[in-house]
């Protein structure tokens, strides 16, 4: 009981301590003075009437609504080592130092090759030229041939195919079955009965939005309740308000000073170029710029891109991210550290497919910084996974683990079958669930999807979703002999229906 109420006073002092940073603290603060001037604060009362003035003019629920933001993020403990908080285990903190050099060398021998420099300051001329386009850059055909994605899924997949565990013999495991997958590491995730419980709200009895048009209106809307909003879109939210709820959330509340943020980031944009700028070009010509839902807003995911390239405020989440954000050296000072310097100024380097992680966004946003500040805490809250290494239960790595017992456990024949011809299920399902199934099933689709993600505060749903496809077309893959007739089974997913086909996996089989 003692450490209990330590922990929560240690918790405490952790969320005062990091409001008081914030916007919202001094904006607080400016308001209780103003409040002093008003008739109805009285002097013998004031400690009350100052707190029911902030109540009735809408502060205190903005107060808690950052409080349980700050509650949704990873905890951590003041006697815990750094590392250990970005991550416990130490080979996977290895693992994935290694893949950052990896991932770093390739981009500074492109530098090379290529002769263009990381970061440049863009001539007058140059700046006058984007500022004027800056709304129609989809207009623009650089020459991008030259340059390649820094790596793609499947080279990140190798990676965690390779990953072990030099302290577990394998010799140990009970079942020779645990052999079968590619991941083969000892991970604790989640059985069907444990799904069950955990998401007993998307049981086949309950009214899921997506499947039930009558599901009812809830005034969480009206009550700007984060934590209301977080359980309610547990079972979808609305089309028409989806955008309000996604948005409060997360917390994302585009005040003035968002918007400010936003302009800065694209003052630096127009007066810097920098190498992953063509990384980030090329992405979208690549991705979603070919796709049927996305090319429409290809000047939206310039805009969001370039700017989250130069957002230092996405350092942040390196505090408890497995990843540390990768440095380079200004010009003729390799080696020194004194002359290091995070790069990109985010810390984040875009692969391939990076762009999709913003496109259906823009189906909901259509301000330019609203659409940055909702992405930009999507990706600090859950994206980062899918791209670094870690053994966080939302991980990419937990991720793989699962979805691969899942099938093992639910449809052995099937798993064994195609593991026998050599099409391992995982080498399929990893580009769904690396970019959280963005630019495979329709928007409305995915956008039920990520309503759970939100929901939940979790990405497990997603390893859920790909072992549900897989069930949903056994019959078909049971007839398959190779790698290529198996990925042409599972080639569009386009039409399928998400939620039916979570609820049939986890509540209509037999376990």
């Amino acid at each position: 009981m003692l450490q209990q109420r330590t922990e929560l006073s240690l918790t405490i002092a952790q969320i005062v301590q990091r409001l008081k940073g914030s916007h919202l603290h001094s904006q607080l603060e400016r308001q209780a003075k103003e409040c002093l001037h008003q008739p109805e604060i009285k002097l013998e009362s004031l400690k009350e009437d100052v707190r029911s003035f902030l109540k009735t003019s809408g502060w205190e629920k903005k107060l808690q609504n950052a409080v349980y933001r700050e509650l949704q993020l990873p905890p951590s403990h003041p006697a815990a080592p750094a590392e250990h908080l970005k991550e416990p285990l130490a080979y996977m903190r290895k693992a994935q130092v290694n893949w950052e050099k990896r991932v770093l060398k390739s981009l500074n021998s492109m530098s090379t090759e290529l002769g263009v420099p990381l970061a440049r300051m863009r001539p007058p001329v140059e700046q006058k030229e984007l500022t004027n386009k800056w709304n129609e850059m989809g207009t623009d055909e650089p020459d991008l041939s030259h340059f390649r994605p820094v790596y793609a899924p499947k080279d990140f997949l190798e990676v965690l195919i390779g990953l072990r565990n030099p302290n577990h013999d394998s010799s140990e495991d009970v079942s020779a079955r645990s052999h079968w997958g590619l991941i083969q590491i000892p991970l604790n995730v989640r059985d069907i009965p444990q799904l069950r419980q955990a998401y007993s709200e998307l049981n086949l009895t309950t009214g899921q939005l997506g499947i039930d048009d009558h599901a009812h209106m809830h005034p969480v809307v009206m009550d700007q309740d984060s934590a209301a909003a977080q359980q309610y879109s547990r079972q979808g939210c609305p089309t028409g308000l989806r955008a309000d709820l996604w948005a409060l959330i997360l917390n994302s509340t585009n005040q003035p000073t968002d918007m400010m943020h936003y302009e800065q980031l694209k003052a630096g944009v127009i007066q810097h170029d920098l190498l992953v700028d063509n990384l980030i070009y090329k992405d979208v010509k690549l991705t979603a710029s070919n796709d049927d839902y996305y090319f429409v807003f290809e000047d939206f995911l310039y805009q969001v891109l370039l700017c989250f390239s130069r957002d230092t405020a996405v350092l942040e989440h390196f505090k408890y991210n497995s990843a540390t954000p990768p440095k380079s050296y200004i010009q003729g000072k390799v080696g020194d550290e004194e002359c290091a310097v995070v790069y990109p100024p985010n810390g984040v380097i875009p692969f391939h497919g990076f762009s999709m992680y913003v496109a259906p966004l823009c189906f909901l946003y259509n301000e330019p910084s609203k659409l940055y500040s909702v992405f930009r805490e999507m990706y600090i809250r859950y994206f980062f996974r899918l791209h670094s290494i870690s053994s966080s239960h939302s991980g990419i790595v937990s991720l793989c683990l699962q979805f691969e017992r899942l099938l093992q456990t639910h449809l052995p024949q099937l798993f064994y079958h195609l593991r026998q011809i050599g099409a391992q299920p995982l080498r399929i399902a990893f580009k769904w669930m690396v970019r959280a199934f963005s630019g495979y099933l329709s928007t409305d689709q995915l956008l039920l999807l990520w309503d759970r993600i939100l929901g939940y505060d979790s990405l497990e749903v997603v390893a859920v979703l790909a072992a549900a496809v897989f069930a949903f077309r056994a019959e078909n893959l049971m007839e398959v002999t190779s790698l290529a007739s198996a990925e042409a089974v599972l080639a569009d997913l386009s039409t399928l229906k998400v939620m039916p086909l979570i609820q049939i996996f986890l509540f209509a089989t037999a376990i």
